[in-house]
């Protein structure tokens, strides 16, 4: 039988055989970051108050899968867990209602109440993310926070989101690297409404509220087509947040669930490439409509990871995972979505993009078709046990 190493040097070989420098591609793959999201150890919850609240803001989760965390500590407890599955380097990314917050509101955040995050994050080796939560709040009970008429209810969220800044600037201080500030509203309706312009309007009042200070992160606005309450419309489209974030200078963020069922955000990726500052993508996996499905390995993922490599768009792409599955065990479910991202981006680095391009700009496409279906039967497995070997994670999850 063939050791391990024995099959990785074959499947080396080969790819080398096409022009692929396996060795390269692994130590590009371990220092891709991707940024593993919090909420799907507690369904999106929190830690605000005791139990757990209703979901409100187009959101929801279902199951009952037992295991939930209840408290920050346990989430930690559980992010560890899957850590332990997942090689290459890893973000967390958290919700403003994760933190040490029981009985603060939400406009009175401050970095104090992530302390416990920072120290944990800092002894892991690990960077944080953050997002305010404007949702699941009374404030936020009639479908409209940002866009609201109310300008009393406008300026608490402004405030919010704010101070949400704040802490990721905290965090940026504390793990010298940036955190990536990311903001997703729910304002909409779910009927036909007879004005669309005017809450726009009151959007655009806030956000520029909200962004007047510079800050040391990274800020990022997401789009969402409809939820559950807005089927209608979504004051915060994908058009108005691509207006915005170009004319401002911020990141996009495009989540693979919040487009049409017909639409997918690899097709999207270079074109809005050329006219941001930078894109955050929250993947994720839509069935029929937006439903955050934990990601497979399939087509969409990787063409997600081919249009970051072969765009040589790692410096402008911040990856995140957004999902949340309270029907299995939601440890299994970060660790298999992490792993089926680092998958996706290690097929795209073993690919031969050089020679298929050059094949392409020589109008050969029937070279382009031939090599493109043979790299599917590639063994890109092997390098993966090699690259999980190297990592000291395990090569098949332990579930």
């Amino acid at each position: 039988m063939c050791s391990s190493s024995n099959i990785y040097n074959q499947a080396k070989e080969q790819y080398a055989g096409i022009g692929v420098d396996t060795e390269a591609a692994l130590e590009i793959l371990d220092a891709i970051p991707v940024s593993m999201h919090c909420w799907q150890g507690d369904d999106i919850r929190g830690f605000e108050s005791e139990g757990s609240g209703e979901l409100t803001g187009g959101i929801q989760s279902t199951g009952n899968h037992p295991g939930a965390a209840k408290n920050a500590d346990e989430l930690r407890q559980m992010i560890e867990k899957a850590l332990s599955q997942i090689p290459g380097k890893t973000r967390i990314n958290l919700h403003a209602i994760y933190g040490d917050v029981k009985g603060v509101d939400r406009d009175q955040i401050e970095p104090k109440h992530f302390e416990a995050w920072a120290g944990w994050a800092k002894s892991h080796n690990l960077s944080l993310d953050f997002n305010p939560t404007l949702f699941s709040h009374p404030k936020s009970a009639q479908g409209l926070t940002l866009s609201h008429p109310d300008k009393a209810i406008r300026d608490f969220w402004v405030e919010h989101c704010i101070r949400s800044r704040k802490i990721g600037e905290y965090f940026s201080l504390q793990q010298g690297e940036q955190s990536v500030v990311n903001l997703w509203i729910a304002d909409g309706f779910k009927d036909v409404p007879a004005d669309t312009l005017t809450p726009r309007k009151r959007l655009i009042e806030s956000l520029d509220a909200i962004y007047a200070e510079k800050m040391d992160i990274i800020d990022a606005l997401e789009s969402k087509l409809f939820g559950i309450g807005f089927e209608s419309y979504n004051v915060g489209s994908h058009e108005f947040y691509m207006g915005y974030t170009i004319k401002n200078g911020l990141a996009l963020c495009m989540d693979a669930g919040h487009f049409h069922p017909t639409e997918v955000v690899s097709a999207k990726i270079s074109a809005i490439s050329l006219f941001v500052k930078k894109i955050l993508l929250h993947v994720s996996r839509p069935v029929r409509w937006d439903s955050d499905h934990v990601i497979m390995l399939d087509d969409e993922l990787i063409a997600i990871a081919r249009e970051i490599i072969r765009g040589d768009l790692l410096e402008k792409v911040h990856i995140g995972l957004d999902f949340f599955d309270g029907s299995i065990d939601r440890v299994s479910a970060w660790t298999v979505g992490m792993r089926n991202m680092r998958k996706a981006l290690l097929i795209a680095l073993l690919d031969p993009y050089q020679v298929l391009q050059k094949a392409e700009w020589e109008f050969d496409f029937t070279k382009r078709l031939v090599m493109s279906e043979e790299l599917k039967a590639m063994p890109w497995q092997a390098v993966w046990s090699e690259y999980c070997e190297r990592s000291n994670k395990p090569s098949i999850i332990n579930s």
